[in-house]
């Protein structure tokens, strides 16, 4: 059975997920008639990141920034990134519109990216606020 805590994780990632996932599709979505998808998905991606760290860490996971944190943050989403362009370009590649390709590619890697944002941003070493990991 999940924890209180978790559950409230994975509530607050989930909120936080949807408001970054749509700043990112609405970048997209904007760009795509004059940019490339994989450029227009790399700024979407960009912005979305920024929002989405501060986002992570005062909210969702309620741990204070850290240099090792946002090292951490930002090796997940690098691996998160590669994912996205590899998939987005997958779903391109069969055929899928470039305005809809970015949806079955966030359904692949909106939960891989929480496990690895959970892992670094609350890693046992980095004791939340609280004091616990």
């Amino acid at each position: 059975m999940i924890d209180r805590q978790k559950l409230g994780e994975v509530i607050r990632f989930g909120i936080v997920g949807v408001l970054a996932t749509a700043l990112q599709y609405a970048i997209y979505w904007l760009l795509i008639r004059w940019l490339n998808p994989t450029v227009a998905m790399t700024i979407g991606y960009a912005i979305s990141f920024v929002f989405n760290f501060v986002a992570s860490t005062r909210y969702t996971f309620r741990v204070k920034a850290s240099a090792k944190r946002g090292a951490g943050f930002a090796f997940s989403h690098a691996v998160n990134y590669v994912l996205q362009m590899l998939t987005l370009n997958l779903f391109l590649w069969i055929g899928v519109p470039k305005q809809w390709a970015p949806i079955p590619m966030f359904c692949i890697c909106v939960p891989v990216n929480f496990v690895l944002v959970r892992f670094f941003l609350k890693s046992p070493s980095q004791p939340s606020p609280s004091g616990r990991a």
